[in-house]
């Protein structure tokens, strides 16, 4: 009965030092927690850089669209120059034929 209890008593002992040897240290939770911590840091710089990346990204589009306006007036100015020219030239054609 004695070794039983012996027996017992050391796999006891055993069984708890398995048990406790898995638990966290608190130097453990505080270097996991400083992790956490640089993480969600680095996180919100990721962020804050995707956020600016957007903003520069509405200002491009804004820009290209003001742009695309710009050119599309141009082409029609160059379109009544060119019509301005056509007209220009079957009026000395006429003038040249009646002469």
């Amino acid at each position: 009965m004695s070794s039983f209890l012996i027996k017992s008593s050391v796999l006891g002992a055993l069984g708890v030092m398995l048990a406790l040897g898995g638990c966290a240290s608190v130097d453990d939770v505080k270097h996991a927690q400083a992790t956490a911590d640089q993480a969600l840091s680095a996180a919100n710089a990721a962020q804050q850089t995707a956020t600016g990346a957007q903003q520069a990204a509405q200002q491009a589009q804004q820009t290209a669209t003001t742009a695309q306006q710009g050119v599309d007036s141009l082409r029609g100015d160059v379109s009544n120059l060119s019509q301005q020219v056509q007209d220009l030239q079957n009026q000395k054609k006429r003038r040249g034929e009646r002469d």
